[in-house]
């Protein structure tokens, strides 16, 4: 596929990323895969952090994106896909770039550079040694509170006009830094929230979709809202947000995407909840407040 930026809008699902026994679980990650194929869902991101992409290896990677690809194929629904990338070293990045230059992918989201704090000046001219570098267009990610970083709008409106620059993962964690960003972002250069417990704000504000966490739960509810502020009803995407609004408090209430893996593995959809180091499963407590709502909600869809 090709053209990022007349895809990246709508319902974007971050998949998480199944082991089991500390190896990548690929009878897991193809159930996932027809699963969510087959749901209201406009696009996949593989191995950023919902997936686990920090504790991933490079092999580990490619046969993520393969299995997908393959699964996407036997499904018969072709969705665009994304490759998280992140890292501090934009040399390396580039030779990452490289390497995954020939993967069926559509793009790629690119987090800011961690830890190092680097100044807008460095983020500038990291994002554009990238942009210029990249085979695919690469939307940005902007997460200050894993970063250390936040990438301004002045930043973010130069680097808009970079053409393979297409659109921003917004989890700047300010509702007015997002504002004016849409209101004075190019017409082609697309934003989209990453902060689950704002979706339904971020879509009324004008973003052109979400890269939604806990739509791995009641998936069509979350693609629903959009489409009824898309009609304008504003009313109806409110009553569907209130059914979802607690879930993307549970499904955070310790690191994610631990608690979102035990709700998959309760359901069947993954094999085990298992996470990778530093990474750990949800306590006792958070388990049994998940199994209570996945009960709850059982009983209301019968």
């Amino acid at each position: 596929m090709t053209g990022l930026e007349d895809h990246l809008h709508g319902l974007w699902l971050p998949l998480v990323t199944p082991f089991q026994g500390g190896a990548l679980d690929e009878r897991s990650l193809r159930r996932l895969t027809r699963h969510y194929s087959a749901q209201a869902v406009d696009g996949f991101i593989l191995g950023a952090t919902s997936g686990e992409g920090m504790t991933l290896r490079e092999a580990e990677f490619e046969r993520l994106v393969a299995t997908v690809r393959e699964e996407m194929a036997a499904s018969g629904r072709t969705l665009p896909v994304c490759l998280g990338l992140s890292g501090a070293d934009t040399s390396r990045l580039k030779e990452r770039l490289d390497e995954t230059a020939d993967w069926p992918i559509d793009g790629y989201l690119i987090a800011s550079p961690y830890y190092v704090r680097p100044s807008q000046r460095g983020l500038l001219a990291h994002f554009e040694a990238l942009a210029d570098h990249a085979a695919w267009p690469i939307a940005l990610y902007n997460i200050p509170y894993r970063c250390a970083v936040s990438i301004t709008n002045q930043t973010l409106l130069r680097l808009a006009e970079h053409r393979n620059i297409v659109g921003l993962k917004d989890c700047g964690a300010s509702r007015e830094q997002s504002i004016a960003l849409l209101r004075d972002r190019p017409k082609d250069f697309r934003v989209l929230t990453g902060e689950d417990a704002n979706y339904f704000e971020a879509l009324c504000d004008g973003a052109d979709g979400g890269i939604v966490l806990s739509a791995h739960v009641e998936t069509a509810t979350f693609a629903s809202i959009d489409a009824e502020l898309k009609r304008g009803d504003h009313d109806a995407a409110q009553a569907r947000w209130q059914e979802v609004a607690e879930l993307t408090r549970l499904l955070f209430a310790e690191p994610s995407p631990a608690p979102a893996k035990y709700w998959l593995w309760r359901c069947g959809l993954i094999d085990s909840p298992e996470v990778r180091l530093p990474m750990v499963e949800v306590s006792s407590e958070l388990a049994a407040s998940i199994d209570r709502e996945i009960e709850r909600r059982t009983k209301v869809a019968a």
